[in-house]
């Protein structure tokens, strides 16, 4: 099993374990250049907010897009437009990445700006 692999099996049984808890899902996908943040319904098929380093205000004040100080950006406004949604208390979907770098930044960020996890 390959690095690949080995990560979407990860995925796959923390989206499992998110549906049976039935909660609203804070997903976060890394590329090496950026990050991307939704906030999914419990069904998985409406997106209720959205952030990203390509977004027009995050991408003027960054430099790169692939570093911590980003991924505190894009945790930030998830954070505000979720809780401006009336979303407090959400499931943290890592999609198989590691608790570490880029994607712990981005979920202090957003723990520290209100969302509940």
């Amino acid at each position: 099993m390959n690095k690949k692999e080995s990560r979407l099996r990860r995925t796959r049984k923390t989206r499992l374990k998110i549906l049976e808890l039935g909660a609203k899902r804070l997903v976060v996908y890394k590329s090496n250049t950026n990050i991307y943040a939704q906030i999914i319904d419990e069904t998985g098929s409406k997106v209720l907010a959205s952030a990203s380093t390509l977004a027009k205000d995050i991408n003027a004040s960054i430099k790169n897009g692939g570093n911590v100080e980003a991924a505190k950006l894009v945790g930030k406004q998830i954070a505000e437009k979720a809780l401006a949604s009336g979303i407090k208390e959400i499931a943290f979907d890592r999609s198989g990445f590691k608790y570490h770098g880029r994607v712990k930044a981005l979920a202090d960020s957003a723990r520290e700006n209100g969302l509940v996890f």
